[in-house]
C-alpha cells in the first residue's frame, strides 16, 4: 500500500514538472474581448452606423509589456465578415492569428468568434490593431502599447504622462459602400469628409467643437505623445503649434532623439514624440492636414484641417482661438522627407542593431499605379479605364481559401510560387513620357518563397505610371531596417554605396516617395506565411499586394508552431 501511495505522489510530481510552469504562464496570459459590433455616431452634424470594437471609436488599447503573450478573444456580432491584424507584431513562428483575409485565415463570419493570441518578442513602444477585411479598418482600429520589461526602463528620461493620439479619416456615408462604389466604376475614390484626431474632427469642422480632443499640460513637464496614423488612404503632416516634438521611436522600435517642427506620418505607420511643456501657459492647436500631389480639385484626398487642443494647466485668459501650428503646403514632397532622411535607430547595448551586413536573397520590386481598358472606355479611372496597382506588374488576386492554410496543408491551386525577383520590363521608372503598354498589369496570386534565415533586400522602386505616387509598404512577419532610399531610378552601382549599415531605423512601414526608391532589409527568421502590402487602401484593394512564405528551419524551434482549434472555416 506505501509503495502504491508513493507511486501515485511520484506520478504528481512528474505531471507537476511536465505541465505546473504552462499552467501558471497560462494563468499569467492576459486576456482580452473585443466584440465587433455596429454602433451608432454623430459627426459633422449627421448620424450613421458604423462597425466598431465594443462600441468604441476609437478602438479599446491593449496595454502589454514586452515579451508578453496576449489573447483576444473576437466575437463577431456585426453584419459583415471580419478580420483583426495586429500591426507590427511580428508573431514569432504564429501566423496564424496574423490576421489578413485570405492571406492567414479566412474570415470571422456574423456570429462566429476566433481567439486570437498575440505574441509580442522584440516590439517595444507603439503598436496597433486593426481590421483587415474590406474597409472596415476605417472605424475598426486601436493602438498597442508595449512598455518596457520590469527592470528595464524608456532610453529617455522618463515622460510625466503619456496620450494616444490616433489620426483617421471620416466620411459621412458607409465606407465599405464607397469602396464597393470605386471598385464597381473603376474610379479613384472620393476624398473623405474630414480627417480625425482620436475621432474627432476638431473645432474647424461643422458641429464639431464641443468633441474636440483635448489634453492638459503642466508648465515645465515633458509628456509622451503616441502617434498613429489608422487612415485608409492619407498621409499626413502633423504639428503642434509653437512647440517642437522629439522622434524618440517609430513602429515598436527606439530611434536616436530627433527633434522637428513637424512629422510626416504615413499610414499604418507609428510614433513616438516627446513634448516639453515649454511655452506661455494658454491653449495651443495640435494639427493635421493630408500630404498629395493631386491637384485640389480631383476631390481625392481630404482637405480638411484636424485639430486637438493642448491647454495648460493654471489660471489664464486662453487665446480665442488657440494658435494654429504652421504646416508644410498639402503637397510639399521635400516636407515630407525631412524625417525619413534624419532617421536613426537608438542602438545600444540593450537596443542593438542586427542589420545584415550582407545579402543572400535581392529583389527588386517595382510598386505601380495601373489601369485596365473598358469596352468604349466605359469606366470612370483616368481616361476610361479601371484604376489598379500592382507589385512588379502583378495586380494580385485574392483567393478564397487562405495561403497559408493552402501551404500547410498542401492544397494546391490556390497561389503560385514564382513571384519575380525583378520587373518584366526594364524602363525609364519614373520618366514623364511611358507608353500606355507599361499600364496594364498582369494578374496572379503569386508568392515569393525565402529559406529560413536567409538575409533578403527588397528595393521598391516607384514608378510614374498612371501619374505615380506615394507608397507606404508594410511587410507583416518582420520588422526590417530601412538602409537607403532616393528620387529618381535606383542605380544599382552608385545607390548602395550610400547605404546606411550603422544606424538605419528599424520599421516595419515604409515610404517609398513618389517616383523615388527605398531599400529594406531583413534576416527571414521567421516561418509562416507573411503579407506584403501598400497601406493606402485603395491601392491594396487595387492589387498592390503580395507574401512571403519564409520556409522552415532545421531544428523545432525554427519551425512554425501548429494551428489553433478554432481557425475560421472558409
Amino acid at each position: 500500500m506505501m509503495w502504491l501511495i508513493m507511486k501515485v505522489f511520484l506520478l504528481q510530481i512528474l505531471v507537476f514538472q511536465l505541465f505546473g510552469g504552462d499552467i501558471r504562464c497560462q494563468a499569467s496570459i492576459r486576456r482580452h474581448t473585443f466584440v465587433v459590433r455596429e454602433a451608432s455616431y454623430t459627426r459633422l452634424c449627421s448620424t450613421k452606423d458604423i462597425l466598431t470594437v465594443n462600441g468604441q471609436f476609437p478602438g479599446p488599447t491593449i496595454h502589454a509589456m514586452k515579451g508578453e503573450t496576449i489573447i483576444v478573444d473576437v466575437y463577431n456580432r456585426g453584419k459583415e465578415n471580419v478580420t483583426i491584424h495586429w500591426h507590427g507584431v511580428n508573431m514569432p513562428r504564429y501566423p496564424w492569428t496574423d490576421g489578413p483575409e485570405y492571406i492567414t485565415q479566412c474570415p470571422i463570419q456574423p456570429g462566429s468568434k476566433f481567439s486570437q493570441k498575440i505574441i509580442l518578442s522584440s516590439e517595444e513602444g507603439t503598436l496597433w490593431w486593426h481590421a483587415h477585411s474590406d474597409w472596415t479598418r476605417a472605424t475598426v482600429h486601436g493602438a498597442i502599447i508595449v512598455y518596457p520589461k520590469n527592470g528595464t526602463k524608456y532610453p529617455f528620461h522618463k515622460p510625466n504622462a503619456e496620450f494616444l493620439i490616433i489620426l483617421g479619416q471620416w466620411w459621412k456615408s458607409d465606407v465599405n459602400v464607397v469602396r464597393d462604389d470605386v471598385l464597381a466604376s473603376g474610379a479613384d475614390v472620393n476624398a473623405s469628409n474630414s480627417l480625425l484626431i482620436n475621432g474627432q474632427p476638431g473645432d474647424l469642422l461643422p458641429c464639431s467643437k464641443s468633441g474636440t480632443f483635448k489634453i492638459t499640460v503642466d508648465h515645465g513637464n515633458t509628456y509622451l505623445l503616441r502617434i498613429i496614423n489608422a487612415a485608409l488612404h492619407e498621409p499626413l503632416f502633423f504639428s503642434i503649434a509653437k512647440h517642437k516634438m522629439t522622434v524618440v521611436g517609430t513602429d515598436g522600435s527606439y530611434t536616436k532623439p530627433l527633434t522637428q517642427d513637424y512629422i510626416t506620418i504615413f499610414p499604418g505607420q507609428t510614433f513616438d514624440v516627446l513634448l516639453e511643456a515649454n511655452q506661455r501657459p494658454d491653449h495651443y492647436y495640435m494639427a493635421a492636414i493630408t500630404y498629395s500631389e493631386a491637384p485640389t480639385g480631383l476631390n481625392i484626398y481630404d482637405n480638411t484641417t484636424t485639430t486637438a487642443i493642448v491647454q495648460y494647466r493654471g489660471y489664464y485668459t486662453p487665446s480665442s482661438p488657440p494658435f494654429l501650428p504652421h504646416l508644410p503646403a498639402y503637397n510639399d514632397t521635400n516636407a515630407t522627407l525631412q524625417v525619413m532622411a534624419n532617421l536613426r535607430s537608438l542602438v545600444d547595448a540593450e537596443h542593438p542593431c542586427n542589420v545584415p551586413l550582407s545579402t543572400s536573397t535581392n529583389l527588386f520590386y517595382t510598386v505601380s499605379l495601373n489601369s485596365y481598358p473598358c469596352i468604349n472606355d466605359s469606366c470612370s479611372g483616368v481616361n476610361g479605364t479601371r484604376s489598379a496597382s500592382s507589385i512588379n506588374n502583378i495586380s494580385f488576386h485574392t483567393p478564397t481559401i487562405d495561403i497559408l492554410e493552402a501551404y500547410y496543408y498542401n492544397i494546391s491551386g490556390v497561389y503560385g510560387d514564382k513571384f519575380p525577383s525583378v520587373p518584366p520590363q526594364v524602363f525609364d521608372f519614373t520618366g514623364d513620357y511611358l507608353p500606355l503598354l507599361y499600364q496594364l498589369p498582369s494578374t496572379g496570386t503569386e508568392v515569393r518563397v525565402l529559406e529560413y534565415n536567409s538575409t533578403v533586400e527588397i528595393v521598391f522602386q516607384g514608378t510614374n505610371l498612371v501619374g505615380g505616387t506615394t507608397h507606404p509598404i508594410h511587410l507583416h512577419g518582420h520588422s526590417f531596417y530601412v538602409v537607403g532610399w532616393g528620387l529618381g531610378n535606383f542605380d544599382e552601382n552608385k545607390d548602395p554605396l550610400r547605404y546606411n549599415l550603422v544606424d538605419p531605423p528599424h520599421q516595419n512601414t515604409i515610404y517609398v516617395p513618389r517616383n523615388g526608391w527605398a531599400t529594406i532589409r531583413f534576416k527571414a527568421s521567421n516561418p509562416g506565411v507573411w503579407f506584403m502590402h501598400c497601406h493606402i487602401e485603395r491601392h491594396q484593394s487595387w492589387g498592390m499586394e503580395t507574401a512571403f512564405i519564409v520556409k522552415n528551419g532545421k531544428h523545432p524551434e525554427a519551425q512554425m508552431l501548429p494551428p489553433p482549434s478554432d481557425m475560421p472555416p472558409c
